[in-house]
């Protein structure tokens, strides 16, 4: 820590800011209502620092290039061209080497996403500031701002740094990219209790937050990286991004698979010089052959086309991804933990219960688009037939300043949401907001003010009638109302009655608001605080308002509970309405939820049991949201994170895969994501965990198709070591098979559509080992299967039919791939059978890469340069025969051991076969 930050530390004192009353603050921070002096701000200046974010720190570019080398499988495919470097085989190595240099940009360019992020953040802080300096208000540099200045805000302002309010004016500050609260913040001088969480400090404004509606001003308590979006970015720096799951187990492969090569090839050569006696140089070029086969060069490219190809399926579903291996890491998540403002919800207010002095009325559609219908006990009613539900609406959109109106196709709105709310409402009961301020012009108005709560205006109809409409909370129009609006006119005040009803409209998550009336003389002009307070008003209902979930997140959360996936709410929001949301989008059981402060004292164990248990957490703060991330993952589970404000970036970046929204969405949170959707829709996630899990599948089948054809190779070699025969394979025809079948065999598969009921499955487990159980039966019965074959074939050809070395090496190279051929149509499905509902035909990839790789192994066996360069020569009809009759033998061996394994696993797990 820096001297100016020790110096600002120094300061700090046990009572939290906002529980502090404004003059004490003002004697912490010395300083008084009249502001600081120019010298003493330059004082200030040079022992707190500037009021700004440190950049990080970023290691150069050559260090951060050759670092993307320091990986196992890189080695891997280094010491492949190594070996056909030494082999001579010019062409080969410059293939693997640009392999390796395309794997190293690719990674290069995707690094830096914690430094773009904390500079997202450092672009949120306000250019200028309002401050008081030597008694006159001047316009500064806000990174001049010093803890004691008196600062001034009004609508449209950026709060600079963070203030302890001294003197407000109806000051609304919204804090969504801090606290995730749809809602702005009413803000107020008085003091709040030490232990209120983030969203309840009404009596700070913080740095980076929006000033929507009022004034105020209040002295600065910290600037720069003190702030609480300055603590946000230190914990974003901090914060460790984990590897994926993908490149944990491709490390361990790696690892796995350079041991056994290394072995393999090492014993073989001594094998094959001490015991066969083979020359030193030919038995050098069988090892390397033999090194060179088991390595499956073309599978990081394979691994990058198939995550490129994920990405590119996803992005036509709105889900833009930044990191390429996010893409698979999305196959495995188990729990999505999301935000709710925007994300599970819309962001817009609407009304959704009207409870008048009779009725109960329920109000369907969300957002602003003036669509729905009206209900009472779940049965729909007329709206224009239910007159005391119309003078409510039409009282809700006269005393109201809020447009909302269609533009390119959408609907929007401007002005206070709350208000919004009411006039879609308004509409929705086929009002229309112009003729209805025609027949009722307004005459004068009081806005809304936080201490008085309420807004009322004053109307004349065409008849000389007038009107007071008052529009506020509750408790305070239930103190100016004696009467209520009914059928038949107007009943007494059963206040007890109308609190119950409140508590009941509350519980469901949803804002109250109550709307009132009064008839009023008829030569009045003019609206004063002294005509609303003198009360005799008749409440005309309570409105409950709320930012409802939207109707695909509620079916997206279905599909991640039946794929497997944990949904959790994580939000800044009050704990009610988080509850609310949560039982509408069917989390947790009967919506249990935990508020932000109950974690605060809690063991990490204790934490990790509240986390696997419960679904819904509201009133969380930065650090709440970033602990319960890792909370998850310290049980074993794969987190995707979402989110749109600064409040949710150390989470989303800790996550496994961060997942921000494109339209609503800070900066910071994009950029500290892996994922950003397009449409701000939670139910691209799904799609995106979809195609996450297709592109796992792919790689697996790329890996189910290489090793065993490799191994196949590694065998027919070692074989004809251990008799003493000449190699079947020479390391340059090693090399042709190995690049002709990843170009084509392998390649295909990483365009490999979704097998049937991808979603039906629960996620994999990510610390389950790339090769396990049944792949590790697989690789050897294929192995085997392919040995056999060419092998067999060899011998017979050499041996019994006594052939040429050339001829029976090249029906040996055909049979391989013949076999390799056949074996990738089994692969449509990995267990599966591909022939029912002809699933071998629905991968048309698959058929152009054979058609291509027949076209390949054609020019190899009959073209006079293919026969100088690989040894080979031209084979007949019968020869083609038996290599295709071992082709279609392959198939149909891997098909009748996919339905004894589906038996067998069917036996152990006591399900149908066809479960499996």
């Amino acid at each position: 820590m820096d001297e100016s930050q020790n110096a600002q530390a120094s300061k700090a004192e046990p009572t939290p800011w906002h529980a502090l009353d404004p003059d004490a603050a003002l004697h912490e921070r010395d300083s008084r209502r009249e502001g600081l002096s120019a010298d003493a701000a330059r004082e200030r200046l040079d022992e707190y620092g500037r009021n700004q974010l440190r950049p990080p720190e970023q290691a150069g570019l050559i260090r951060r290039f050759f670092r993307h080398f320091h990986n196992i499988l890189i080695y891997i495919l280094l010491a492949a061209a190594a070996g056909t470097a030494v082999l001579g085989h010019w062409v080969d190595t410059g293939v693997i080497l640009a392999v390796v240099l395309i794997n190293t940009l690719i990674g290069f360019v995707q690094e830096g996403k914690a430094e773009k992020a904390l500079d997202a953040i450092r672009k949120m802080l306000s250019p200028h500031a309002l401050a008081l300096r030597d008694g006159h208000r001047r316009e500064i540099p806000a990174e001049e701002l010093v803890p004691g200045d008196i600062v001034y805000l009004q609508a449209g302002d950026r709060v600079p740094a963070d203030l302890r309010l001294i003197e407000v004016k109806n000051l609304r500050v919204e804090e969504a990219v801090l606290t995730g609260e749809s809602v702005a913040v009413e803000k107020s001088p008085e003091a709040v209790d030490r232990e209120a969480d983030l969203g309840d400090r009404t009596s700070m404004a913080f740095s980076g937050t929006l000033v929507a509606f009022g004034r105020g001003h209040g002295v600065v308590v910290a600037t720069g990286e003190h702030t609480e979006i300055g603590r946000i970015s230190s914990m974003l720096g901090e914060v460790e991004s984990l590897q994926t799951p993908l490149v944990r187990q491709m490390e361990q492969f790696g690892r796995w698979l350079a041991g056994v090569v290394v072995v393999i090839s090492a014993v073989t050569f001594a094998f094959g010089y001490w015991v066969r006696s083979y020359p030193l140089d030919e038995m050098f070029l069988a090892a390397a052959s033999l090194a060179v086969s088991s390595i499956p060069e073309g599978l990081p490219a394979i691994m990058t086309i198939a995550l490129a190809i994920g990405v590119q399926k996803m992005a036509r579903r709105n889900a833009i991804i930044r990191r390429l291996p996010a893409v698979e890491t999305l196959g495995s998540v188990s729990t999505i933990c999301s935000d709710k403002t925007g994300t599970l919800t819309r962001n817009e207010m609407t009304v959704q219960t009207v409870r008048t002095g009779i009725e109960e009325y329920g109000i369907s559609g969300v957002g602003y688009a003036p669509q729905g219908h009206f209900s009472i006990d779940d049965q729909a009613v007329e709206a224009d037939e239910q007159p005391t539900l119309l003078e409510v609406l039409r009282a809700g959109l006269l005393c109201n300043d809020a447009q909302v109106f269609e533009r390119d196709g959408d609907w929007v709105m401007e002005g206070d949401p709350t208000e919004g709310a009411l006039v879609v409402a308004a509409r929705k009961a086929g009002l229309d907001p112009h003729l209805e301020s025609e027949r009722l012009p307004r005459t004068d108005v009081i806005p809304f003010e936080s201490d008085h709560r309420y807004m009322a205006t004053l109307h004349h109809d065409h008849e000389g009638h007038a009107y007071i409409y008052l529009k506020g909370a509750p408790e305070r129009l239930l103190e100016l109302c004696d009467q209520v609006r009914t059928a038949e006119g107007v009943d007494s005040l059963a206040r007890d009655d109308w609190h119950q009803a409140m508590e009941t409209i509350a519980a469901r998550g949803q804002r109250l608001l109550a709307i009132a009336t009064r008839e009023v003389a008829r030569d009045q002009r003019e609206l004063d605080y002294e005509h609303i307070d003198e009360g005799g008003f008749v409440l005309l209902a309570l409105v409950g308002i709320i930012d409802p979930p939207r109707d695909e997140a509620i079916q997206a959360v279905a599909e991640c509970r039946e794929a497997g996936i944990r949904v959790k709410m994580i939000t800044g929001d009050h704990l009610a309405t988080a509850r609310a949301i949560g039982e509408q989008l069917g989390l947790g059981r009967d919506a249990e939820a935990h508020a932000g402060h109950e974690l605060d004292d809690v063991d990490a164990d204790r934490l990790a049991q509240m986390a696997e248990s419960t679904d819904v957490f509201a009133r969380t703060s930065p650090e709440h949201k970033l602990r319960l991330v890792q909370a998850l993952q310290s049980s074993g589970r794969i987190v995707a994170m979402t989110g749109d404000g600064v409040n949710d970036a150390p989470a989303l970046k800790r996550a496994d895969v961060g997942v921000a929204m494109g339209g609503k969405g800070t900066e910071a949170a994009k950029e500290a994501s892996e994922m950003v959707l397009a449409d701000d829709n939670f139910a691209s996630i799904a799609h995106a965990v979809e195609e996450g899990r297709t592109v796992y599948d792919n790689i697996r089948k790329a890996i189910l198709h290489m090793l065993p054809t490799n191994a196949g190779q590694s065998l027919t070699i070692m074989m004809a070591i251990l008799m003493g025969l000449a190699l079947p394979l020479t390391p340059v025809q090693v090399l042709w098979v190995n690049m002709v079948t990843s170009v084509t065999l392998a390649m295909a598969l990483a365009f490999e559509r979704a097998e049937p009921g991808v979603m039906q499955r629960p996620p994999r487990d990510p610390d389950q080992p790339l090769l396990s159980g049944f792949l590790l039966w697989r690789i050897p019965f294929v192995a085997v299967l392919l040995w056999l074959g060419t092998f067999g074939h060899f011998v017979y050809m050499e041996t019994v039919a006594g052939v040429s070395e050339e001829l029976a090496r090249t029906i040996a190279i055909n049979t391989l791939v013949a076999g390799q051929a056949f074996y990738l149509l089994n692969l449509r499905l990995i267990h599966q059978p591909v022939l029912p509902r002809l699933e071998l035909f629905r991968s048309h990839t698959m058929w152009i890469a054979i058609g291509i790789l027949v076209l390949l192994q054609v020019s190899f066996t009959y073209a006079p340069v293919m026969h100088t360069l690989f040894g080979t020569t031209a084979i007949g009809p019968g020869d083609w025969l038996r290599i295709l009759a071992f082709g279609l033998a392959v198939f149909v061996v891997v098909e009748l051991e996919k339905l004894v394994v589906r038996q067998v696993l069917a036996r152990r797990r006591g399900i149908a076969p066809a479960a499996v």
